[in-house]
């Protein structure tokens, strides 16, 4: 019987994990409300801009640490909704995305 929960378990999280990955944006959580939402960004492409927003609450990623390429110059990669945008500092200009990058 243990054997059997533990299989199911396994199966539930494996499931889980790739459904994750299939949605772009982050799992959102309203504490007030108790909702749970998938904040998506289907605006955010290769030469499109992120927002001032966005950029702000978004957190600047070692590139080394979670192995990303190197930025080219004047361009961070940052962790902005459970993804990874690699953006001009000043502009905003995107480079690249990972879709939830974890």
């Amino acid at each position: 019987m243990k054997k059997l929960v533990c299989a199911a378990f396994a199966a539930s999280m494996a499931l889980t994990s790739v459904s994750a990955f299939a949605q772009p944006g982050r799992f959102d959580h309203d504490h007030d409300r108790g909702d749970h939402h998938w904040v998506r960004h289907d605006d955010w492409r290769k030469g499109h801009r992120l927002s001032h927003d966005d950029w702000n609450r978004g957190e600047r990623l070692d590139w080394r640490a979670r192995h990303l390429r190197r930025p080219p110059r004047g361009y961070e990669w940052r962790e902005v909704d459970g993804n990874y945008v690699l953006a001009a500092a000043a502009t905003g200009l995107i480079a690249s995305i990972i879709a939830n990058g974890h």
